[in-house]
């Protein structure tokens, strides 16, 4: 005799930046159509009070949790509502336990996201029948010392960044790369940052973009005094010091995905290498990194370069120009 096994109910996380009526209004669309293909959302407390939802209200009945830290156990996925910022707290609360995130943005350019505001009822069908892939992104994880013991640590998605604390005061740092000192420089910070944050800070402190299949760590000075200050592009095996130097008049601060700091006194050490975790983005579209560029950034590809080979193309065909 056989005994009959209960199936284990698709379990999807929703996070949304709820001071946003848009963003409200989608969460609940979301709720509402994962919850009536019989898909269990769990959504965190206080953000299920900022949407006035009612739990029992759905079937199956939304789930609610006040740990951010476990919101992500046990779901398939992790569906956030908002910008770049909403998805870098997302990537935090699902980072332990490497939960796919899939990006509906309602920012400005939204790097990060795959779908768009207008494309939620897409989204909810591709989800609902699993037409989706994942892309696990490189990450980076940060270390702070001061006097030789270990601080702080945490890890980033896009970058982390060493700055000046004081406006009126530059930043004396050496720079290391694999124990070995590269550079000592007078700047207001230096970046590091990852292929996914090359088209954030790194980008408009003139670092390269890199693809994201590209696996580097990029280093780009801020506004440095110095005859060798370039961006550069290092191994994904390399380890990035940076050290304040013991003579700064003032301190520094280590930001991480602009979202946490901590704030390093004379003679405190960064250490950046690889994270052990990447960050597994959901992705609905197989669109090449070109072509993303091109639509987040509105770059012109009808040029005059275009114009003159679309003449040359018309003539070699006989065609009249």
């Amino acid at each position: 005799m056989t005994s009959a096994t209960s199936q284990v109910p698709r379990r999807v996380l929703v996070l949304a930046h709820t001071g946003r009526a848009e963003a409200r209004e989608v969460a609940r669309a979301f709720v509402k159509e994962l919850s009536g293909h019989g898909i269990v959302v769990r959504l965190l407390r206080h953000e299920a009070e900022d949407l006035d939802l009612e739990p029992e209200a759905y079937v199956p009945e939304v789930e609610l949790t006040d740990s951010e830290s476990d919101a992500s156990h046990g779901c398939e996925l992790t569906v956030v509502i908002g910008g770049d910022g909403s998805i870098l707290r997302a990537a935090e609360v699902t980072h332990q336990r490497s939960t796919p995130v899939l990006g509906v943005n309602l920012g400005h350019v939204g790097f990060l996201a795959e779908a768009e505001h207008e494309d939620v009822a897409a989204t909810i069908e591709a989800i609902v029948e699993q037409r989706y892939t994942t892309e696990d992104r490189l990450t980076l994880d940060v270390k702070a010392y001061v006097g030789g013991q270990l601080v702080y640590a945490t890890f980033a998605v896009n970058e982390a960044s060493v700055e000046k604390a004081a406006r009126e005061r530059m930043l004396e740092v050496v720079v290391e790369i694999d124990d070995r000192p590269l550079s000592r420089w007078g700047c207001d910070g230096v970046v590091c940052a990852t292929p996914t944050g090359s088209t954030a800070y790194n980008f408009s402190a003139g670092g390269p973009i890199v693809w994201p299949q590209v696996e580097a760590l990029c280093i780009v000075p801020l506004s440095a005094h110095a005859l060798f200050a370039r961006p550069m592009v290092v191994a994904p095996s390399s380890v990035i010091a940076i050290e304040v130097l013991e003579g700064n008049q003032g301190s520094g601060v280590l930001w991480c995905d602009g979202r946490r700091s901590v704030d390093l006194p004379p003679g405190a050490r960064i250490e950046v290498s690889r994270g052990q975790r990447p960050v597994r983005l959901v992705r609905l579209h197989s669109a090449p990194f070109a072509d993303r560029l091109v639509a987040k950034f509105g770059l012109s590809v009808e040029g005059w370069r275009g114009a003159a080979e679309q003449r040359r193309e018309a003539r070699s065909r006989g065609e009249d120009a």
